[in-house]
């Protein structure tokens, strides 16, 4: 897997001998397995056919190696494929002497050569005949950095005259040829190897991060997320040896519930052995100079010049470029920028440390303070982390302060928290160094991409009851700040209010908390909200700050969106685009984006495309991580409402291994995954997704996430006949609608309560909660919840028998036409067409085609199923259908729908919902798949894949 380029060569070269195959690369980088899959492909050489011999000889790195050693080795396994002595040519019988094993199978020993004829060049002979005797024969010699004299010089031989069906395969480490030598590429090309054959060389470098990706899903499944594959990559460098040995222990250990924890713990895990063996040959065949830059890298732990590697080796500049060349030259460093070498694979970094002795290692340590402390800037947070490693920690308080200090001051934030949390990680600082500390991490805080490193930390200090009360409430609003908004739990609203008492001497930092709690629109907090807003107001009156200022501004904006006002649009003109101050920037950052983020809600699409757009490049340019990810993931749910369903998953996957710590990340991926799964037919993780993103909407202090999950349960609820639970779920979901005063957020709740409403029999609560939501939304600009409150009036109306449903349902279709979701407008269409059965089957019958090409061109699998189904029921007819045909051993459309399901895991029950079939249908059709695909349940998905790929291959040749 991942090399199928080279593998095609190599394959297709021994398929036509004769000729000279060279197989370049590092240690560990796959070229046995590359070799021996060749062998084994098709078209290439097959130990398994009768005659054809593959003969395998190894070099080994020993001090007096026996001259023709791998060759001999090769030629004792063709005993059994040789002719009777009579047959072969006398030259053979020089063999005799290497070969004791096989004496009687070749001819008597030929007269001494005398003066013409040396030992070597009667063995070339000899071995060149016999290869020649065999039926195209194939040659493997490995590890040629280590051939000695007489095997190089004989294998040179042969290359230069070789047997017409031979394919002479030779492998080896660029970095372990001896000093000086000649690259075999070099100098087999410019052996003439005979007529009609050719030289060829492959040269395998390590994977790239999508092979490993590929090789992490073959080998561990669904567990393979992008995040435990980007950690492999990075612990692997793409070497394939690690790569393997890293899947093999991973597959071999019982596995952690969350991908997270799984990545985490291979990130720490130990170097396999048979990797750190490896490391370790690698290392050991190092000179002093060499191995002493070495240690200098192992310590320093980050790319380094050359000078510091000399200074911290103790070398003095000659020696130190040596041994700096010799690491190179071993593959055991790289250059990873201009003038910046560090190891190539961090396991050789490892094993090189863990070679260290505790005595040298401090010395390097000792070293590395000294050589960072002449740079200018001085690297601060180097220093520390080697002083640190010295074992002074009390100098390393004051670095680790100082660090911190400096990280702020260059704009790395990320860096001045990571250093913070670790200061207030020491069991022994003093009461007023730790309370500076958490309280320059509380400050920080406000954009931490891991909030749970720094909310675990400053947990502990707001317990302390050494901190002054001033600094123990702005500690308290940070941790409220973090755990409200960051992880999504409205408990830190709580902490936020307790913060204010302790906020009284700071009457900047209590404003801030009133906007924070303003934010909180639960349990009846939103009707508070303007009154905690002007009530910060106030107290910027008497103390004005710029930055909090902001945050009232930005709040006051969201504010207006929430309630699709609709002159917040031209009040965001307003926004500062460039101002000094960070936190002013932030908050025009934070407008954007959650004015951006509402207006999904609203159904103003492509203005949401330009704010989120907007707040997206801000937020990277401003260092605001959480803000960037919030907006990209909002722009992803905008292409999918868009149709743009292809990719959606792949790319929610790549986002959440870049910001894996942010709640709200995981809740919009459930929503949207649960979303497409039950509009693919795979119910059960529709179910499962949407009931997450449900237990975070209720812990959450926005009710928006709850009214989505709830849209997306009630709709499924439907879909799986439990009328009765769709009625409960979507009941609770407009009581928080009209608590929190949200109608202009329901545009995916109206039609499913109204649906689940009417098929309990609560006609009369299905209107009033439609008229409810139309009163509430009279002045407000809300174009999807308009097109909502037409489908949902369509329904009552067509459960009232009206045919003026159909302009009901018309409205609501023009209207996602507009907005440009065409899922929307498809549902649309098809309740049109269930309105028009009666009294005008033509355009019935048009509108619900329009329906099911929508649905088949976004994979809508079960809208397509709920569509044919009720176009049987209402004997509307196919679009343009040919009729029933035999589809042989080909899988017919209804089978490969089937099939795809089999294919995700999706269970029988699953499918008959999705797809609107009878249990025994099901099962119909899943014997039939099987049966065609000629593999088990658990095999589908290959066999699918198999298929297609056969059925591409035989269009592609047509």
């Amino acid at each position: 897997m991942g090399r199928g380029r080279e593998l095609a060569r190599l394959a297709e070269a021994l398929d036509r001998p004769p000729a000279v195959l060279l197989v370049e690369g590092e240690a560990g980088v796959g070229k046995s397995r590359l070799v021996a899959e060749a062998v084994r492909a098709p078209g290439g050489a097959d130990p398994a056919a009768p005659g054809r011999a593959v003969l395998v000889g190894r070099c080994h790195p020993l001090r007096e190696p026996e001259p023709f050693g791998p060759v001999v080795d090769a030629l004792r396994d063709a005993a059994a494929l040789l002719p009777p002595p009579a047959a072969l040519p006398p030259s053979t019988g020089a063999l005799r002497p290497l070969l004791p094993d096989l004496a009687d199978r070749l001819p008597a020993a030929p007269p001494d050569g005398g003066e013409l004829l040396s030992p070597r060049r009667l063995a070339a002979r000899g071995v060149r005949a016999l290869l020649a005797a065999l039926d195209d024969p194939v040659l493997v010699v490995e590890d040629l950095q280590w051939a000695d004299d007489a095997t190089l010089d004989l294998l040179l031989r042969l290359a230069r005259d070789l047997p017409p069906g031979l394919a002479l395969v030779l492998t080896y480490r660029p970095e372990d040829l001896p000093p000086g030598a000649p690259s075999p590429a070099a100098a087999y090309r410019s052996a003439p190897a005979g007529p009609g054959a050719g030289v060829g060389l492959v040269r395998l470098g390590p994977l790239d991060e999508a092979e490993v990706a590929e090789l992490a899903r073959a080998a561990l499944g669904a567990v393979a997320t992008p995040e435990v594959s980007r950690v492999l990559y990075e612990r692997t460098r793409g070497l394939p040896l690690a790569v393997e040995e890293d899947l093999r222990a991973l597959a071999e250990r019982p596995q952690p519930r969350r991908a997270a924890d799984l990545a985490t713990g291979l990130a720490e895990a130990e170097v396999p052995h048979a990797v750190a063996d490896a490391a370790t040959g690698r290392l050991a065949r190092l000179g002093a100079a060499g191995t002493a830059v070495v240690a200098a890298a192992a310590v320093l732990g980050v790319p380094a010049d050359e000078d510091l590697l000399t200074a911290v080796a103790g070398l003095d500049a000659g020696a130190g470029a040596d041994g700096l060349a010799e690491a190179l030259f071993a593959a055991v460093l790289e250059e990873a920028s201009p003038d910046r070498y560090a190891f190539r694979y961090p396991a050789v970094r490892q094993v090189a440390r863990r070679r260290i002795p505790g005595p040298r290692r401090r010395l390097l340590h000792r070293r590395a303070v000294a050589a960072l402390e002449t740079r200018e800037p001085r690297p601060l947070a180097l220093i520390a982390e080697h002083t640190l490693a010295m074992g002074d920690r009390a100098a390393w308080q004051d670095l680790a302060q100082a660090a911190a200090d400096q990280a702020v001051a260059l704009g790395d934030p990320g860096g001045a928290r990571r250093m913070l949390r670790s200061l207030l990680d020491e069991p022994d600082l003093d009461p007023p160094r730790r309370g500076r500390a958490a309280l320059a991490l509380a400050r920080l805080a406000a954009d931490d991409v891991d909030p749970a490193a720094s909310v675990q930390v400053l947990s502990g200090m707001v317990a302390d009851p050494r901190l002054p009360v001033a600094d123990r409430g702005e500690i308290r609003l940070a941790l409220g700040f973090l755990t409200a908004v960051h992880s999504g739990n409205r408990a830190g609203f709580g902490r936020i209010r307790e913060s204010l008492d302790e906020l009284e001497e700071r009457p900047v930092r209590a404003a801030r908390a009133m906007v924070a709690i303003a934010m909180d629109e639960r349990d009846g907090a939103g009707r508070h909200a303007w009154e905690w807003l002007a009530r910060a107001d106030r107290l910027l009156a008497d103390h004005p700050d710029e930055d909090v200022a902001a945050a009232v501004r930005a709040t006051s904006l969201t504010f207006q969106a929430r309630a699709g006002d609709p002159e917040v649009w031209e009040r965001l003109d307003e926004l500062p685009r460039a101002s000094e101050r960070p936190e002013v920037m932030r908050q025009t950052t934070r407008a954007l984006y959650n004015t951006g983020e509402i207006a999904i809600e609203l159904g103003y699409d492509t203005r949401a495309a330009h704010l989120l757009t907007e707040s997206r490049r801000l937020a990277k340019l401003t260092a605001i991580p959480y803000l960037e990810c919030y907006s990209r993931l909002a722009l992803i749910r905008l292409d999918m409402l868009a149709g743009r369903w292809d990719g959606v998953e792949q790319r929610f996957d790549e986002l959440g291994a870049e910001f894996d710590d942010l709640a709200m990340a995981g809740a919009e991926r459930s929503l949207l995954f649960g979303r497409l799964a039950a509009a693919r037919g795979r119910l059960a993780l529709a179910r499962e997704e949407l009931e997450i993103a449900a237990r975070y909407g209720q812990r959450e202090s926005q009710v928006t996430v709850a009214l989505r999950a709830a849209a997306g349960l009630g709709g499924l609820q439907l879909l799986e006949g439990d009328t009765a639970g769709a009625a409960v779920t979507v009941g609770a979901a407009l009581a928080t609608a009209r608590q929190a005063a949200a109608w202009a957020r329901t545009a995916d709740l109206l039609p499913v309560a109204v649906e689940a409403l009417l098929a309990t029999g609560g006609r009369a609560e299905a209107g009033a909660v439609t008229e409810e939501a139309a009163a509430a939304l009279a002045d407000r600009g809300a174009p999807a919840v308009s097109a909502a409150l037409d489908q949902a009036r369509g329904l009552l109306l067509a459960a009232d028998g009206e045919p003026c449903a159909v302009e009901a349902f018309a409205r609501a279709r023009d209207s996602w036409q507009d907005i440009g979701r065409p899922y929307e407008a498809a549902r649309a269409d098809e309740r049109i067409a269930a309105a028009l059965a009666v009294v005008d089957r033509t355009r019935a019958a048009e509108r619900m085609a329009a329906a099911e090409r929508v649905y088949l061109g976004l994979g809508a699998t079960t809208d397509t199923a709920r569509c044919r189904k009720l176009r049987r029921d209402l004997d509307l007819g196919g679009i343009g259908s040919p009729g029933r045909r035999g589809y042989g051993k080909q899988l017919s459309p209804r089978e490969r729908q089937v099939a795809e399901l089999l294919a995700q895991g999706t269970a029988n029950q699953d499918i008959a919902q999705a797809l609107f079939l009878s249990p025994r249908t099901v099962e119909h059709h899943v014997a039939n798949v099987l049966h065609k695909l000629g593999t088990s349940r658990a095999g589908t998905a290959q066999a699918l894949a198999r298929a297609d790929a056969e059925e591409a291959a035989d269009g592609g040749s047509g």
